[in-house]
């Protein structure tokens, strides 16, 4: 990608992308977004790049369309980073009883999103596949996960985005039978799940 000075990137997902953001004096946390953001202002520094994280806990598609107007299109970003999935398919593990957001809906919000963001700003698009549920590929989380997965990528096709691989990346570690776990409760990053995706991201988008 051809960086611009005083580029805005924003990312914006759920806690994976929040992680710490809020209690952090630089808004910017401590989790793969953080990653991405030295590496990015100490690889550019000439560029004075303005970073922002967008992430909040918990958040599903269907969150992310609620502040998509404050949190997005009103920042104006020249690049936007999107990770979202995780929360739409966990819920139906975790909270089965409440209102859930099946494939379908996901990626028809999804595309709502990112026409809104074609409409309103010149931003360049990033989607990052939704990573894992549980450290096991067979997992029923990761079973679930598979047709979103499959959104993100149609979406990107679709919208000409950056696609991230952030999944697959994930199920290639985890097929390497190592003991070094990526993640504190299957789901939420340790700090090499987040360079993982860091680094995953890095080797697709910075070119």
């Amino acid at each position: 990608m051809n960086w611009g000075t005083k580029d805005r990137l924003v990312l914006i997902g759920d806690s994976i992308t929040e992680n710490g953001r809020l209690q952090d004096s630089e808004s910017i946390g401590q989790g793969y977004v953080r990653l991405i953001h030295d590496y990015l202002l100490t690889r550019h520094p000439s560029l004075q790049l303005d970073i922002l994280n967008q992430g909040i806990g918990g958040d599903r598609v269907t969150d992310l369309k609620e502040r998509w107007k404050k949190d997005v299109l009103e920042l104006k970003p020249d690049w936007l980073s999107i990770s979202i999935g995780i929360n739409d398919v966990w819920r139906q593990l975790d909270r089965p009883w409440i209102d859930q957001v099946y494939p379908e809906a996901f990626e028809e919000m999804y595309e709502k999103l990112l026409m809104q963001t074609k409409e309103h700003t010149n931003a360049g698009l990033i989607l990052m596949e939704p990573t894992i549920i549980h450290e096991d590929s067979s997992s029923e989380g990761n079973k679930l996960l598979q047709p979103y997965v499959k959104a993100v990528q149609h979406l990107a096709e679709q919208f000409e985005a950056v696609l991230v691989p952030t999944h697959q990346a994930f199920l290639n570690y985890l097929n390497t039978k190592t003991d070094t776990a990526l993640t504190t409760d299957g789901v939420h990053m340790n700090t090499k799940g987040d360079m993982l995706m860091a680094s995953t991201w890095l080797e697709h988008v910075y070119k």
